[in-house]
């Protein structure tokens, strides 16, 4: 009995021995097959007129051959299994095949095309899609028909380690119908404008994350210049102080949330069958703080009967709730319908066609604010529409608090991160060793780059880092000139009717100075901004003023490209004639005023407001108030009231200073 027991342990220990050794096998062999990078896919656009590289993974010391417009080219893999082959400059055309051979492997490429590829990247005005805006741009996708304009998007991801060798997912997209929706809608009419112009494929790798610092896109090379970033790149390599933050973060003691009354009773406050008892006025739009609410943090129920006519039930139906802060669910009759977890998207909200019914109808939007103002922000559209009925929900609701958040001591409930730990996507190198380094093989026409909101608290940083990220993107492409074209931050936040001081006017400063580096432009959106909204609807001018600057820096045509750009200032007893390049046709306000938004200064830099007039291709600034002038400010504010300096070509002036270091 005893060797019978050996027997069959025996013969289980090598079944199972041989089954390991088969899954080893089987481990190694899909290792070392053929395989392609995620960009080398079908649909693929490659860069026109340059040399460019196809590269792969197989079996250490593989042949590889790859075969592309009737010739061949060959490589063999390193003791990594890396190869890569080089394929001669080739104009615009296509679409072509590539097929791809190694060992008994077979790839095929399909629908190649050979034109402009552009890396588009920042924060979330480049993320921001065409379905997010597709109110105002619903005409350009239904009409969307542009089968060699093709975007990869990049998918979010952060690495601390070092840069990685390939996208975990990703495929290329065309613009035609539905599939337009998640191009970035900046990137889609900049890349639309180009195609229009030269008649070239134009393709879009899309490589955004909103709410980002610029150092999380550059790499640890990039940053050597910079001391405080190495230290934190060094900090962030130490993965024992990593884990350790991290395992701080889950293990601290955290109090139990506060009850929420309008979920904590049998009947839900958004339920048809509760009776509303001890509920108050309030308007929206508008902040709660400014409507009798001091200082709450927590949530905030609000609740209104909306009649429906008939014509607008037994069918979908779409709500705006405008812009919410921070976070919301809004339920019509007891069925939950949207839910956003953070301030800034607009709220779109799709109705079931089985929702609404004929006559009252109960509106129940619980909002939660962790800090500052919370509730509904002004000027934004707030109303219900079903085919051509619409029904206004602007005006009186009534609310009720459902909880209120202790104030945050550094332990309690009520926002921030008490437990400690980092954010990953907003270290140094985290964007760029997971989202930038697997294309940098990829050949490029150029960068198109909108960010900077996320620096503004710091904006004394971001010229250095802005200079720091151009040329580093130029190292690892091995492109020493490649164009590199930005977007200067548009208005935002609330306008001032005095001359003050502004970050994000520092920041612009610190954009238009990046100008001095070789084969840049800036696109300038002060005009372009929404007080309300840190992401502005308007998306196409931001867009073709980017292909504007395009045409100029990377296909060098004569035109013009940019606004006025402040060159030069003189002073003339007192007044103070300000020149500047980029003046186009000549120098015009956009609405026939005198020019606004100029501040003037003495020695003491007490700034005024300015009277300002245009004198040829010069702006003269004066006031009553100072007889002996120094300085000199146009449009410095977050968001000027009336920015209305141009070119006769429709391009608006940056922003400047004549005051700066």
């Amino acid at each position: 009995m005893l060797r019978n027991n050996f027997v069959r342990a025996y013969r289980l220990t090598m079944k199972r021995l041989t089954l390991l050794c088969w899954l080893l096998i089987a481990s190694l062999t899909v290792q070392a097959q053929l395989r392609l990078p995620k960009l080398i896919s079908d649909g693929m656009v490659l860069q026109r007129d340059t040399r460019l590289t196809i590269w792969g993974w197989a079996k250490a010391g593989e042949r590889i051959t790859v075969r592309f417009k009737n010739k061949t080219y060959k490589a063999t893999t390193d003791n990594q299994g890396k190869w890569k082959v080089a394929l001669p400059p080739m104009p615009a055309g296509g679409p072509f095949t590539m097929e791809i051979t190694g060992g008994n492997s077979q790839l095929t490429v399909n629908d190649v095309l050979l034109g402009d590829v552009w890396l588009c990247s920042g924060q979330s005005n480049m993320v921001h899609q065409m379905n997010i805006h597709d109110v105002t741009y619903a005409k350009e996708i239904a009409e969307a028909n542009f089968p060699q304009i093709r975007q990869f998007w990049v998918p979010t991801l952060t690495n601390l380690r070092g840069p990685q060798p390939d996208f975990p997912q990703g495929q290329w997209k065309a613009a035609i119908g539905e599939d337009v929706r998640p191009f970035s809608a900046v990137a889609y009419f900049f890349a639309r404008k180009i195609h229009q112009k030269y008649n070239i494929p134009v393709g879009i790798i899309n490589a955004s994350v909103g709410g980002t610092p610029i150092e999380a896109w550059i790499s640890e090379e990039g940053l050597k210049e910079i001391p405080a970033q190495q230290a934190l790149i060094e900090k962030n390599k130490d993965t024992t102080y990593v884990n350790g933050l991290a395992r701080r973060r889950t293990n601290a003691p955290r109090p139990a949330p506060p009850v929420d009354l309008g979920t904590a009773g049998a009947t839900k406050w958004y339920d048809p069958a509760y009776t509303p008892k001890g509920w108050r006025p309030i308007n929206i739009p508008g902040y709660w703080e400014d409507q009798g609410i001091k200082d709450l943090n927590g949530v905030v129920w609000y609740r209104r009967e909306v009649d429906i006519p008939a014509s607008m039930t037994g069918k979908a139906a779409r709500v705006f709730l405008g812009r919410i802060v921070d976070a919301d669910e809004l339920y019509i009759n007891g069925k939950q319908v949207g839910r956003t977890t953070y301030q800034y998207p607009q709220r779109r909200y799709a109705v079931p066609a089985d929702v609404l019914k004929p006559g009252k109808n109960v509106f129940v939007v619980r909002v939660t604010n962790m800090a500052g103002k919370g509730g509904f922000v002004p000027d934004k559209p707030y109303c219900i529409f079903a085919g051509a009925d619409t029904v206004d929900l602007k005006g009186t609701w009534q609310y009720k608090v459902g909880t209120a958040y202790r104030p945050f001591t550094g332990g309690g409930f009520g926002g921030g991160n008490p437990a400690g730990g980092i954010n990953a996507q907003n270290q140094p190198t985290a964007l760029y060793n997971a989202m930038v380094a697997p294309a940098i093989d990829y050949a490029i026409k150029g960068v198109c780059w909108y960010q900077g909101e996320s620096n503004a608290g710091r904006p004394g940083e971001y010229e250095a880092l802005q200079r720091a990220l151009i040329s580093d993107w130029r190292n690892r492409f091995n492109q020493p000139n490649l164009p590199f074209l930005y977007v200067q931050l548009p208005g935002f936040m609330e306008y001032t009717y005095q001359p003050a001081e502004s970050s994000w006017a520092v920041l612009r400063e610190a954009q238009l100075k990046a100008l001095s580096v070789p084969n840049t432009a800036m696109a300038v959106a002060i005009d372009l901004g929404e007080w309300n909204d840190i992401h502005p609807d308007n998306k196409k001018d931001v867009g073709e003023r980017l292909a504007l600057a395009a045409m100029n820096v990377a296909y060098n045509e004569k035109l013009v490209y940019s606004g006025p750009l402040f060159q030069s200032a003189t002073i003339e007893g007192n007044k103070i004639v300000i020149s500047f390049t980029h003046v186009g046709s000549g120098l015009i306000t956009n609405d026939g005023e005198a020019p606004g938004e100029f501040a003037i200064a003495g020695s003491d830099k007490k700034f005024v407001w300015a009277k300002a007039r245009i004198e040829g291709d010069n702006v003269v600034v004066w006031s009553d108030e100072v007889a002996s002038p120094q300085y000199v400010r146009y449009a410095w504010a977050d968001n000027p009231v009336n920015p209305n300096l141009y070119n006769k070509e429709g391009i608006p002036a940056s922003p400047f200073r004549t005051d700066g270091k």
